[in-house]
């Protein structure tokens, strides 16, 4: 099954969360489509977090941490 998400280039948002430039929304997004094709969904939290953490404000512990509260859901 493929689930559609939320892709505001004009705004900078996926899914209503805000991105400051359109290279980490991009990439941001790129990440969720891979991730998708794995059986993940996205959550706004769990895109939050990806975005934090592409932009450097998380570290990969932080984010393995989070991932492993199941923090995205």
């Amino acid at each position: 099954m493929f689930n559609i998400i939320e892709v505001d280039r004009i705004n900078m948002t996926i899914m209503g969360i805000k991105f400051s430039d359109l290279k980490t929304l991009e990439s941001t997004a790129n990440a969720l489509g891979s991730n998708m094709f794995e059986g993940f969904k996205p959550s706004p939290k769990g895109i939050e977090i990806i975005r934090d953490y592409v932009t450097g404000k998380i570290s990969l512990n932080e984010l393995v941490i989070f991932a492993k509260q199941k923090a995205y859901v």
